[in-house]
């Protein structure tokens, strides 16, 4: 953990203690503190632009929420994600439903695909690969994604991930294997 990020998680780690005892400028402060980092992470994860606010909003009141669970003498920032994760994991379960029980309608408007917004890192992708990362796992599919797409460093991606470095190599090399099991030899985790 650099500096930055450790004066960073000691600051928000004071902040939460202080929440959890009533101070609410504390927790105002804390607030406005983690919502760029809250909403990088559901952007990396949640590509309907339109969805993206409302999951944040979901991972502000799980915080809310949740507040309590949060134990002082354990890092904030894991906690923080470990509930963002969840948040997203609610949204991706509720659109996986809705899809289920939708039907689409056909209508005579033409859609130039060209003109629709594609999700970050599918136009390096091949169709096969984009299809084989959707039947990953979501810890692996965000550890691959994270370290080979977005160029994160293993510490990086696990302080995203809320998980220690040695299980975000767990989840990415399991990723590896299935991705090479799915395509073949031709991938390869460098």
């Amino acid at each position: 953990m650099s500096d930055s990020s450790s004066a960073k998680e000691t600051r928000w780690r004071a902040l939460m203690t202080s929440a959890q005892q009533g101070d609410c400028v504390a927790y105002e402060k804390l607030l406005a503190e983690i919502l760029p980092p809250v909403r990088g992470f559901v952007r990396n994860r949640v590509f309907d632009t339109g969805a993206q606010e409302d999951v944040v909003q979901n991972v502000f009141l799980s915080v809310h929420r949740a507040r309590h669970t949060y134990r002082s003498e354990r890092p904030f920032t894991p906690w923080l994600y470990a509930v963002a994760r969840n948040a997203v994991t609610d949204y991706t379960r509720v659109r996986m439903r809705r899809r289920a029980r939708e039907t689409s309608l056909d209508f005579d408007v033409a859609v130039d695909p060209a003109t629709l917004p594609s999700p970050p890192h599918e136009e390096r992708l091949s169709p096969e690969l984009s299809r084989a990362l959707e039947q990953l796992p979501d810890t692996q599919r965000d550890a691959v994604v994270m370290i080979q797409l977005e160029g994160l460093s293993v510490a990086e991606a696990a302080q995203r991930a809320g998980v220690s470095a040695g299980a975000l190599k767990v989840r990415a090399h399991r990723g590896y294997r299935a991705l090479r099991a799915s395509l073949g030899t031709g991938f390869d985790d460098a």
